[in-house]
């Protein structure tokens, strides 16, 4: 019989303040300074895809008659404290949260500018 080692807080979903399609910057690591589109946030590794930065060389086995396989380059999952959020104007920034009007709004904590 197999044991279950969850806890009760591993159940809940964990909650991020950046989305897909934010704009972050890497903040940290070999791409340090790059700017790019958030694709896909993995909650359980604590991991983000970000557009063009993280750039691996990965050799992919040809699958049909007419893919070509060999070496590709794809973008790799980042840790998610490596990023922050970038503002309209370009400057990047942690996010806040600002209740109006009975709607919950994220908002950039340098400017107060709506995210």
């Amino acid at each position: 019989m197999k044991k279950n080692n969850t806890t009760a807080a591993s159940h809940h979903r964990k909650k991020y303040k950046v989305h897909e399609d934010d704009q972050v910057k890497v903040i940290a690591g070999k791409d340090k300074g790059k700017i790019g589109k958030i694709l896909r946030v993995d909650r359980k590794k604590d991991r983000v895809l970000v557009e063009g930065v993280n750039i691996v060389k990965k050799a992919m086995k040809k699958r049909s008659q007419n893919d070509r396989g060999g070496i590709v380059e794809i973008e790799a999952p980042i840790h998610i404290s490596n990023v922050a959020v970038v503002t309209k104007s370009g400057s990047s920034t942690r996010v806040g949260y600002r209740v109006e009007n009975g709607k919950k709004q994220r908002i950039a904590r340098k400017t107060g500018e709506a995210l």
